[in-house]
């Protein structure tokens, strides 16, 4: 026969059984909607564009076995004159502070699973004990408000995520320019000291040549001066050169990351010869609209910031609840003296239940949250129009120093430059047949020596003109070309003016 107690026992006990199966239920579908960690450390759109954009490949250096593999890679490019292209790829192998950029992706990734995971329950468990009595309650918190907002808030931080990976794939790109102007500038300065030795060489015949003809009394000592101070000033500005050549290598080296034996690396004594033909400026402001990875980016923050208004306007009338499961169990003593016998009663008392919390918005009716969500929207939008409208006048700015540039360029190669050597070959005729005394020709030899050094010059920032523009189109900043140019223009200058 069952009593009443057993049946209520028994009905209590199928409740609890069914909640606890109605909560693995819930529970097994908030988790099924979990996001997991990415294979790659949420690289993809970084990896994609490194490969679509500059024929590249990046690698997170994230065990000893991906170190020495890289390692490999590097070693099998420096082993040969690095070019432009073998440059760019150590750089992204090599360059610790993009490996930075790829572990604060994986903080970002970190983050967002977190924003898509449920609110862990808080459990409080108190005993309270005394000579006749103790009690036990066991409480178990929910946050109703975080667990019902997940789903808009998952959203949120996913679009947060996705632009923290554009902005990645922006640091790939910054780092490829800007490895590429560096090598040029490298390159460059290698070419100038180049070209300054052969000079010199010259130079040096030649004053030779006066001390001879001094000794014999062909040449006076006025000429004879005018020949060593065009020498000794050849080889100031072979020195000055020399000084730059260094350290052009070391902001190369920094760029690239390396270090130790590494640094030993060769670089070509000349640049690379100009193109036969030129890129086209046709829908060049489409192109850059469409590619810009800091537009995809802000685009992706403007879709958070969208999501985040939302939510906040659907729950500016709320901010918490929380749901509190009760379980406590108390025991009771009574002693009792009859006849000179000790009697102990105890009772048990079990109590179950549930508690709600939330905050009634006396003094704020979620204005203060609703304006604040609308103006970081319009923050946002606005970013994302100045940005669109930088992109563009970057976009015509770059193909006109690069058009610019490449004319310039060519004019030096097609008409400076082989103007000054016939005036140097007749200025040697004239000089040989007594026409010309010596101040003509070392006059003219200062004009050939700065003329090939702005030549050098013109096709350098014609080369990093060129990769501006590829950055204006994709990505990773423009305009780079223009402080180290001026840097080595202004040294040239320096030391052709003594």
């Amino acid at each position: 026969m069952r009593t009443g107690t057993d049946t209520m026992n028994e009905q209590g006990g199928t409740g609890t059984r069914r909640l606890s199966r109605l909560g693995g239920v819930a529970a097994s579908l908030l988790l099924a909607g979990c996001q997991t960690f990415s294979a790659d450390g949420g690289l993809g759109p970084a990896r994609a564009v490194a490969y679509a954009e500059l024929d590249k490949d990046i690698i997170k250096v994230s065990s000893e076995a991906d170190a020495v593999a890289t390692q490999q890679r590097v070693d099998a490019l420096l082993k040969r004159p690095l070019t432009p292209d073998g440059a760019v790829q150590v750089a992204l192998l090599k360059n610790r502070g993009l490996q930075a950029a790829f572990n604060e992706l994986g903080v970002s990734e970190a983050e967002f699973i977190a924003a898509t995971l449920p609110p862990n329950p808080t459990v409080v468990l108190s005993r309270l004990g005394g000579d006749l009595e103790l009690e036990i309650e066991r409480q178990i918190l929910i946050g109703l408000f975080e667990l019902a907002t997940l789903p808009a808030r998952a959203a949120i931080a996913e679009q947060r995520f996705r632009a923290v990976q554009f902005r990645t794939a922006e640091a790939v790109l910054r780092l490829a320019a800007e490895t590429r102007r560096q090598y040029y500038r490298a390159v460059a300065a290698n070419q100038q000291v180049g070209f300054l030795q052969q000079a010199l060489a010259t130079a040096e015949t030649a004053s030779e040549l006066a001390r001879q003809l001094g000794e014999s009394g062909a040449l006076n000592k006025l000429q004879q001066a005018r020949e060593h101070a065009f020498y000794q000033e050849t080889a100031a500005q072979l020195a000055r050169a020399r000084i730059q050549q260094q350290v052009e290598r070391e902001r190369l080296i920094r760029q690239l990351g390396l270090w130790a034996r590494d640094v030993d690396f060769r670089l070509p004594g000349s640049l690379p010869p100009l193109p036969s033909r030129l890129a086209s400026a046709r829908d060049i402001e489409r192109r850059a609209l469409e590619r810009r990875v800091d537009l995809q980016a802000l685009r992706h923050d403007l879709d958070a910031t969208a999501r985040q208004f939302g939510l906040t306007n659907a729950t500016r009338l709320v901010t918490d609840i929380e749901l509190t499961g009760t379980s406590s169990y108390d025991r009771l003593k009574s002693v009792s003296v009859e006849h000179g016998e000790v009697t102990i009663d105890k009772e048990k008392v079990n109590r179950k239940g549930l508690e709600v919390e939330f905050t009634i918005p006396i003094f704020d009716f979620g204005a203060t949250a609703t304006r604040g969500a609308q103006e970081a929207y319009m923050a946002a939008a606005n970013r994302l129009a100045e940005r669109a409208v930088n992109v563009r006048s970057e976009a015509q700015e770059a193909y006109l120093r690069y058009r610019g540039n490449h004319d310039l360029a060519r004019h030096y190669q097609g008409r400076v430059l082989p103007l000054q050597k016939t005036i140097q070959d007749e200025a040697l005729l004239h000089y040989s047949g007594m026409l010309d005394d010596v101040a003509d020709l070392i006059t003219d030899a200062q004009a050939r020596i700065l003329s090939n050094i702005d030549a050098i010059n013109a096709r350098r920032d014609f080369w990093i003109a060129a990769t501006d523009l590829k950055a204006a189109l994709v990505g990773g900043g423009a305009g780079g070309g223009e402080g180290g140019g001026e840097a080595t223009v202004a040294a040239a200058a320096a030391g052709g003016g003594h």
